[in-house]
């Protein structure tokens, strides 16, 4: 299947080639395929950047071929360098097309950011003279918007007089800040066993239907909430309905306020439906929105990005639509840069700083495949959700044994909150170890030591569970929010074997440790 989209492909480039040498006769040794980035530079000007429409003057052309959502552009001089975007004329909507390859002396290929319905051979493309401009500032807060900038929620339009190129470097070296503080949750498995750092990138991992959009939520209803500053939401090819529910509980909460300035989020959607040149660059949207509160008003900026694995996805569909020879899996040979250009972005500097939120889904439950393996690599922490924990009914299906955290280190969580996450996770490693002898032989043939082991790792396996706020609706339990203070306390006495009288069932779906006393009495109760 591969081999075959491969060639087709390549076979539609080299049409689109053939198409173009009769209005543009190139000997077949000067039709090079340039991929060189235009000059970026490292600090930008916003207040200079008052408009994203294109100059006067600028460049115009033509285009000569239209497969897909590969648009082929020719000028007759001043051809745009690669990453510039160009705008087609003559239509009701704006159609942005980005430059991708530079085929021979007069052609650009571009990657359209919208569908291509309706393009004709011929047709005028104006050069913007840049790389595509959204709206940043203030004024994005409580608005929708899309790959392009424009206001997709029916609001007018986004008045302000500051614009952003979506392409950037990443900071210097010098600029970045080493700090470290671990941000709480409330979430009793994250905050124990995985904790999050302030300013560090943390990545959901998840197959299809294992919670990734409900923890991310629940993180958004934590963390955004009771977080002073803004937060940044990307949607990148994730469900419409999920992106249109979370505007609205935001409005309902009051985390967006229709009435005054006074919103405290920015959204930026290229959802499912769109082409994979939008979804290949809304998460670079998201991004310098996030980047302009962090650069110009100092602030420590939450950036929430469901879900990563579209963006590789997308940039996937791009790289064949161009005709490059895919590598592992099907995917970008450019995979790796592709990420890493994005993720370098992501960081805390001296001025503030943005602490980012990936949902990250893995393909057929394979954490080996190349898309999730990649994005591994930039991460802080890794919040790893487990199907088999999840068909135990255990929610939120975090794998104690199969999250990390660069910051689970003594010298910055503290001993005693060291030791009891170890304590945990070796209790659980060691019931995991004999749960094979239990499927064989039965509890009965184990001994008094493995049966106490077993007892204690089962509770612990039940209390790591939580009732979500967001899903109350679903579950019927209240949703809890635990400090970290009670979740240490409570681990470290259920390691203490200060509950071995109680049921297993009573540390089911429960708060901090008290619930789960109070919820023994009742079951007690009830049993009587």
């Amino acid at each position: 299947m591969l081999c075959f989209v491969g060639r087709v492909a390549a076979t539609s480039a080299s049409g689109a080639l053939r198409g173009l040498s009769s209005s543009a006769p190139l000997p077949q040794a000067q039709v090079l395929l340039r991929a060189t980035p235009a000059v970026l530079q490292p600090a930008r000007d916003y207040a200079a950047q008052t408009s994203p429409s294109p100059k006067a003057g600028a460049a115009t052309g033509r285009i000569v071929a239209v497969i897909g959502a590969v648009v082929d552009v020719q000028f007759d001089e001043g051809l745009p360098p690669i990453l510039n975007a160009l705008e087609v004329q003559g239509r009701d909507t704006r159609l942005v097309l980005e430059v991708a390859q530079h085929l021979g002396e007069s052609t650009v290929r571009t990657i359209a950011m919208d569908g291509t319905e309706g393009l004709v051979r011929g047709q005028k493309v104006l050069d913007s003279g840049a790389p595509i401009k959204i709206p940043v500032g203030p004024e994005t807060l409580g608005r929708i918007m899309n790959v392009i900038g424009e206001p997709i929620d029916e609001r007018g339009p986004i008045k302000t007089k500051q614009f952003a190129a979506i392409h950037a470097e990443a900071p210097e070296f010098m600029e970045m800040s080493v700090e470290q503080e671990i941000l709480v949750t409330g979430i009793k498995v994250v905050d124990l066993l995985a904790p999050y750092a302030k300013g560090g990138k943390i990545g959901l991992f998840g197959g299809a239907g294992v919670g990734k959009t409900v923890l991310i939520m629940e993180l958004i209803n934590n963390v955004a909430k009771a977080h002073g500053g803004y937060s940044v939401f990307a949607g990148v090819g994730e469900r419409t309905r999920e992106g249109n529910d979370l505007y609205h509980e935001m409005i309902e909460s009051g985390v967006i306020n229709l009435k005054d300035a006074t919103s405290k989020v920015a959204l930026v959607y290229g959802q499912m439906n769109e082409p994979p040149g939008a979804r290949a660059r809304v998460a670079l949207t998201g991004l310098t929105v996030a980047e302009y509160f962090r650069d110009q008003e100092g602030q420590d900026v939450l950036l929430f990005i469901d879900n990563i694995f579209r963006f590789t996805q997308a940039g996937s569909e791009v790289s064949a639509l161009l005709g490059r020879i895919p590598s592992a899996v099907g995917y970008q040979p450019t995979l790796a840069t592709d990420m890493g250009t994005m993720q370098e972005r992501i960081t805390t500097t001296k001025k503030g700083s943005i602490t980012s939120v990936q949902a990250i889904y893995v393909p057929a439950d394979d954490l080996t495949d190349p898309a999730p393996a990649t994005t591994f690599a930039h991460l802080d922490a890794t919040t790893v959700l487990s199907r088999a924990i999840a068909e135990l009914g255990i929610y939120p299906a975090v794998d104690p044994l199969d999250s990390t955290s660069r910051i689970m280190d003594p010298n910055i969580v503290g001993n005693e909150h060291y030791d009891v996450a170890r304590g945990v996770q070796k209790i659980l490693q060691d019931y995991k170890s004999l749960q094979d002898i239990i499927a064989i032989l039965g509890m009965d043939e184990l001994s008094e030591e493995d049966k106490l082991t077993v007892s204690r790792a089962r509770k612990i396996q039940r209390f790591l569970s939580q009732p979500f706020q967001v899903a109350e609706v679903f579950t019927g339990h209240m949703g809890k929010l635990v400090p970290l203070k009670e979740t240490i306390k409570g681990f470290q006495q259920i390691l203490a074997g200060e509950y071995d009288h109680l049921p297993e069932q009573a540390f089911y779906m429960v708060g901090p440790i008290e619930e789960a006393v109070a919820k023994a009495d009742k079951l007690a109760e009830e049993h009587s």
